[in-house]
């Protein structure tokens, strides 16, 4: 049998923080979702005055990008290189970039999803709630 790690609330949580704080320190109205390796909400936050659709849209980019266990960037860049059908792939509706994986020992724990500004600054905050989690 092998033994994964698991992304907990308190993880979880230190990844929300970091990210909300960096988005704030930018005056970025976002919404930032926190998934497990599942897809899962984790964790999920708006900041004051982000758009409402900002939080479902972010739990959608880190769905994708957990279930995929890749940036959901990955799947963006199929369906605009030629491939539009793969927007009807089962289970992935997070299709847009801002989704990014968390991974733990090599293994996919979780991810975190983005959404409210510009597709490398919703990535930009996401791998700044990453750092905080110490590795």
């Amino acid at each position: 049998m092998r033994h994964v790690p698991q992304l907990e609330a308190a993880d979880a949580r230190r990844v929300l923080d970091a990210a909300l704080a960096y988005a704030q320190s930018k005056g970025w109205l976002v919404g930032i979702a926190v998934a497990d390796a599942g897809g899962h909400a984790f964790a999920v936050q708006r900041v004051d005055g982000a758009p409402a659709p900002t939080a479902q849209i972010a739990m959608s980019k880190a769905r994708t990008a957990a279930l995929s266990r890749r940036d959901s960037k990955h799947y963006e860049d199929v369906i605009n290189n030629g491939r539009p059908a793969f927007l009807s792939a089962p289970g992935l509706d997070g299709m847009l970039e801002g989704g990014v994986p968390i991974a733990v020992e090599g293994v996919i724990v979780g991810a975190i999803g983005v959404s409210g500004v510009l597709p490398s600054q919703d990535v930009e905050i996401a791998r700044a709630g990453l750092a905080a989690l110490t590795l």
